[in-house]
């Protein structure tokens, strides 16, 4: 099984909401975002980020576009998992994006996915595949 929620340093929090570090720092000071010091660094928990990143995550319209793509990979913070027997329900947060996936309650477990949790859903046709990157 993968290792459990990361504290993610304030320059991935920022990457995973898709804003800067210093508006995560900002953040921070407000006491929006709680964090705690980790080896003399910032760092924000990762069940607290999911939290957060659910809470901006006001679905905007997407408006006009001129090019898409189908196959994207999109590195997010997973904010949401439902199991039952055989099924899980993963959410993500990847930037702006809400991402759900669908996969058997076996792979959530052995991806060791829960709120909190960093991973890159790959998205190909109908299909999300969800993946843990390298540290």
């Amino acid at each position: 099984m993968v290792s459990a929620v990361p504290n993610l340093r304030v320059s991935e929090a920022a990457a995973l909401l898709g804003v800067s570090d210093d508006t995560v720092r900002r953040w921070i000071d407000q006491g929006r975002l709680p964090s705690k010091q980790e080896s003399g660094r910032m760092a924000v928990d990762g069940q607290a980020l999911a939290a957060f990143a659910q809470e901006l995550a006001d679905s905007p319209e997407p408006g006009h576009t001129t090019a898409a793509s189908a196959r994207n990979r999109m590195r997010g913070i997973v904010t949401r998992v439902l199991k039952d027997g055989v099924m899980a329900q993963v959410e993500m947060q990847a930037g702006p994006f809400r991402v759900v996936s669908l996969m058997s309650r076996e792979a959530a477990d052995e991806l060791g996915l829960e709120p909190g949790v960093v991973a890159v859903a790959s998205i190909k046709s109908t299909h999300v595949v969800v993946e843990i990157p390298e540290a």
